[in-house]
């Protein structure tokens, strides 16, 4: 017996890879505030339709009686338009955007009903929205709808994250 090696079993790795899945999830939950777990995610830039969004998000959290999750996505712009690469690179650009949404949210009356907090992100909006609805294991999104030729052409916000979120989706028009 001395020597001899046992080979590892097939099922033995397809049990570790479930754990080692479980980890970094676990990990996220942990950075998290607890006090707005399954509170109601809203997507805010300033813009018209995310005021609207944030006035029905802030009336969601009041009935169920929950936080409030404000995403605001930075901006990140593609190096492609500097560099004129194939693959699209994306770099941070700084958004200090983000600091004034947050010092306007900070001194606006109709927030003192809810408890909230700003999160900002960075990329693409649906998935930082629906990332931070995974992390905060949110009750719903709530977005605003995108009103003009753009969203027309290139799709909606709101629709790619209908068609692609693992929770509800709540569009305000």
């Amino acid at each position: 017996m001395a020597g001899h090696e046992i080979p590892e079993p097939a099922d033995r790795k397809q049990v570790a890879d479930p754990l080692s899945d479980l980890q970094p999830a676990e990990q996220t939950h942990a950075s998290c505030d607890p006090a707005f777990m399954h509170g109601v995610v809203v997507g805010f830039d300033g813009s018209t339709s995310s005021e609207r969004a944030l006035a029905y998000a802030i009336g969601m959290a009041r009935r169920l009686g929950s936080g409030l999750i404000i995403v605001h996505v930075a901006n990140r712009l593609p190096t492609t338009v500097w560099a004129g690469c194939e693959p699209p690179v994306f770099v941070d650009v700084p958004d200090h955007r983000t600091e004034v949404l947050g010092l306007e949210l900070a001194c606006a009356d109709y927030l003192a009903e809810v408890p909230w907090i700003l999160v900002e992100r960075g990329g693409d909006i649906c998935h930082e929205l629906e990332e931070v609805g995974q992390e905060y294991s949110a009750d719903a999104i709530v977005v605003g709808s995108t009103h003009g030729i753009v969203g027309r052409i290139f799709g909606s916000v709101a629709g790619r994250l209908a068609r692609r979120a693992q929770r509800p989706v709540v569009v305000i028009p």
